[in-house]
């Protein structure tokens, strides 16, 4: 595991429970919107493991979860071991993927390893290459999909939501690919910190249109929210 940033404490990303978030260097996605582009390029300072474990220790009965997000965790073969010993402390584990190595999420949720994920769901199939600036076996991402839907751990869906990238016509195909899922999130992108800079000038969505979208998006899914 390579790991380029701690966040101690969070309330909001592991719905219910106080978290730390522990963030893996390395994608195998090049999405210009990312606002992580130090964990993608690699150039994130790195911070040890057992740095990380001592935190972990002395944070027992403050904290309730680990949230792993990245980059990319699942491209780290030994993530699994490294969940491993979070869990051996005692702290729920979230995990955030791209959906992409649905083998790892099997094997992670038959151990019972994960206690939540949440998946990124990119674009529609069709437009995975393009969205992420990098060639993808969407039958994976398809396969994780049907995965989590399968309910044996609790999870959610979630789009950043680009304009420039993602028309209105997209979100029906996208409901489409997750249909029937329990929750679904569309999360406003922030013109801020990206891999690609010039990202900054593209357009939002209005206040208006994400309730446009969110209405469209519930004809799939059980609930739907904006972030």
């Amino acid at each position: 595991m390579r790991l380029g940033g701690l966040q101690k404490t969070s309330l909001i990303d592991y719905p219910g429970s106080v978290s730390a978030i522990v963030f893996t260097i390395g994608c195998n996605f090049h999405c210009p919107y990312c606002h992580n582009p130090e964990l993608v390029d690699e150039t994130a300072a790195e911070i040890s493991q057992e740095a990380f474990f001592t935190f972990l220790e002395g944070r027992i009965g403050l904290l309730d979860a680990v949230t792993i997000t990245g980059g990319e965790p699942t491209v780290h073969d030994d993530l699994p071991q490294f969940i491993a010993r979070i869990k051996q402390l005692g702290f729920l584990v979230k995990l955030d993927s791209n959906g992409t190595n649905p083998t790892m999420l099997q094997e992670l949720i038959n151990a019972k390893q994960v206690d939540y994920i949440a998946m990124d769901i990119k674009s529609p199939l069709q437009k995975y290459d393009s969205t992420v600036a990098r060639p993808v076996d969407t039958a994976k991402i398809q396969e994780s999909v049907t995965l989590l839907l399968e309910g044996n751990v609790p999870y959610e869906f979630r789009t950043t939501v680009v304009k420039a990238l993602l028309p209105l016509e997209d979100f029906q195909e996208i409901g489409t690919l997750i249909a029937g899922a329990h929750k679904y999130y569309l999360q406003k992108f922030i013109p801020t910190k990206l891999l690609n800079p010039a990202f900054r000038k593209k357009t939002v969505y209005t206040d208006e249109e994400f309730e446009a979208l969110r209405k469209t998006m519930e004809q799939y899914v059980k609930i739907c929210l904006v972030r």
